[in-house]
C-alpha cells in the first residue's frame, strides 16, 4: 500500500483530480534550470492551498512574476526523533524527516548527472517557515497507477534504463520511502522522482543492494569522480558531515557491486 503522504505529494507536484491521479494538460514555459530557481526563489505568492492531512504540512502555491505563472510545492518538514516506530512495526533509530533532505538530493543530483530526473528545488521561507520550493510538474501517471493499469511503455529498454538510474540514485542517499507513489511519468514517458525528505541515512551499508541490476556508464564514471569535498560544497548546510561520509561510504559500495557483476556476467550484461 502506497503511503498517505506520498501519495498525497504526488497530487500535490503534479495537480492531480480530485479522486483520480490524471494531471492537468498545461504547456510548460521554456525556461533552464537556473531561471526556474530563480523564479522559485523570487516570485510573488499570489494563492495558497494546504493539500489533505498529510503529515509534512505540504502546500501547493502558485507564483507568479507577472510575466510567467506556476505552481511549486512548499515541504517545511525538519522533524526529528531518537526512535520512530511506523504502523508496519518497523523502526528507526536517529530518525529524520526534513525538507533539507530535498535541497540535497537535487543538489546531488546535479554532481552526478541525474538533475533532469528531480524537479528543481530551492530553499525558501514562507509563511514564517523555511522550506524546500520545488517546480510544479506534468505527469500522467505514477509508478502505482500504471502498475495497476498494466500499461507498458512504448521502449522498454529505454524505460528500464530510467528506472536503473533512479535505484542506483535511491540506493546512494540511502532513500528509505522510495515507493510507487513518488515516481512520476509524463507523457513523453520521463521519469521524476519527487519526496527525499526521508533520504540520507547514515547507514554505509547499502539499504537494498538487490534493487542494483544495471548502471549507466557515465553515471558509473561520476560516480567514481565523486568526492567528500564534492558533496560538502554541494550539499552543505543541508547535510551534516557525518551524512555526507555516509553517503561516499555508500558510493564505494555501489562502485564495487557494480564492478564485481561486471567481471563475473561480463560489461555488456551489467553497463550500458
Amino acid at each position: 500500500m502506497l503511503h498517505i503522504r506520498s501519495r498525497l505529494l504526488a497530487c500535490l507536484v503534479v495537480g492531480c483530480l480530485a479522486g483520480a491521479a490524471w494531471a492537468v494538460s498545461v504547456e510548460e514555459p521554456n525556461l533552464t534550470p537556473d531561471q526556474i530557481a530563480e523564479f522559485l526563489r523570487t516570485a510573488k505568492v499570489v494563492s495558497s492551498k494546504s493539500v489533505g492531512k498529510g503529515v509534512t504540512g505540504i502546500s501547493r502555491l502558485t507564483l507568479s512574476d507577472g510575466k510567467i505563472t506556476h505552481d511549486a510545492a512548499f515541504q517545511p518538514v525538519d522533524e526529528t526523533k531518537p526512535m520512530m516506530e511506523f504502523a508496519t512495526g518497523r523502526r528507526e533509530m536517529n530518525f529524520r524527516d526534513s525538507w533539507h533532505f530535498n535541497l540535497a538530493a537535487y543538489e546531488l543530483a546535479k554532481l552526478l548527472g541525474l538533475e533532469s530526473m528531480i524537479p528543481v528545488h530551492v530553499e525558501r521561507k514562507w509563511g514564517g517557515r523555511s522550506g524546500s520550493l520545488s517546480w510544479w510538474v506534468p505527469f500522467k501517471w505514477d509508478e502505482g497507477d500504471r502498475l495497476k493499469g498494466k500499461i507498458q511503455p512504448p521502449d522498454a529498454e529505454a524505460w528500464n534504463q530510467q528506472m536503473y538510474r533512479m535505484r542506483v540514485f535511491s540506493q546512494l542517499v540511502y532513500d528509505t520511502d522510495r515507493n510507487l507513489g513518488n515516481v512520476l511519468i509524463t507523457e513523453e514517458w520521463k521519469l521524476w522522482m519527487i519526496d527525499f525528505t526521508r533520504a540520507f541515512r547514515l547507514y554505509n551499508d547499502l539499504e537494498n543492494p538487490k534493487n542494483l541490476v544495471k548502471c549507466d556508464r557515465q553515471l558509473l564514471e561520476k560516480l567514481k569522480q565523486l568526492t567528500l569535498e564534492q558533496v560538502e560544497k554541494a550539499t552543505k548546510p543541508h547535510l551534516t558531515k557525518s551524512e555526507m561520509k555516509a553517503v561516499v561510504a555508500r558510493r564505494d559500495k555501489i562502485v564495487a557491486l557494480f564492478e564485481k557483476m561486471a567481471k563475473e556476467k561480463g560489461e555488456n550484461e551489467v553497463f550500458y
